[in-house]
């Protein structure tokens, strides 16, 4: 059992939690609670190291390190390596989204829908603590893929001006683009795909982008059904 504060795997679990640098340089990140930990187990995703409160390591300690506001009983390092990759015929692509806890989110919805998710240069960290708790452990089941790799026809989701994205042909395979709800979507990156507006009543300015792209994929879903 660990009992130092000044153990190498506690250090390790703090700095992965604390630095994106830190974890893209290792190739490591940590999930916090038990719940996450369920969900990687059961994505058959075996942990670097696993530390439970009371019983690898004192529970004061594993407390500290801890980011919840409840501290974690049990926290695992996982390697990104072992995420899943590879495309799937529907592919839900994210532009600079800074938020965390909108990307784990949409995580979270392309697992709901089987899309594979691609994030650009500039977007948030999916695997930081916040994201990873959004995602409710689907980041362990759902596809990464690198940006260039997007599968079939980009259709681009725009606030305003598009045709009406229930009248748009999502039939897979198929790219949905979303961008930051203030800056949006360049036009080097509109210029590549089709677009297609949700349509909202007539007082509404613009919904969120984790329920613009909930909408997007059930839409593409029904496509593909």
């Amino acid at each position: 059992m660990i009992t130092s504060r000044d153990n190498e795997t506690l250090k390790l679990v703090r700095k992965v939690l604390a630095q994106r640098k830190h974890r893209e340089e290792t190739g490591l990140f940590a999930a916090e609670g038990e719940d996450l930990v369920d969900a990687a187990s059961g994505a058959g995703i075996e942990p670097v190291h696993l530390l439970v409160a009371g019983e690898t390591v004192e529970e004061e300690l594993l407390a500290r390190v801890s980011t919840l506001p409840h501290p974690a009983r049990a926290i695992g390092v996982y390697r990104r390596a072992d995420l899943p990759t590879g495309p799937r015929s529907t592919c839900l692509a994210l532009w600079r989204l800074s938020d965390p806890g909108n990307v784990g989110t949409l995580l979270r919805t392309a697992d709901a829908f089987g899309a594979c998710v691609a994030l650009s240069d500039g977007c948030a960290d999916p695997l930081s603590p916040k994201a990873l708790r959004a995602s409710a452990g689907a980041v362990f089941r759902t596809p990464m893929v690198p940006w260039d790799t997007r599968p079939g026809r980009c259709v681009a989701l725009v606030a305003h001006g598009g045709p009406p994205l229930a009248d748009t042909d999502l039939t897979p395979p198929v790219t949905l683009l979303l961008g930051a709800e203030r800056a949006g979507l360049p036009e080097e990156q509109l210029t590549r795909c089709s677009r297609a507006t949700i349509a909202v009543a007539d007082a509404a300015e613009s919904l969120n982008v984790a329920a613009a792209g909930a909408i997007a994929l059930y839409e593409a879903s029904r496509a593909g059904a």
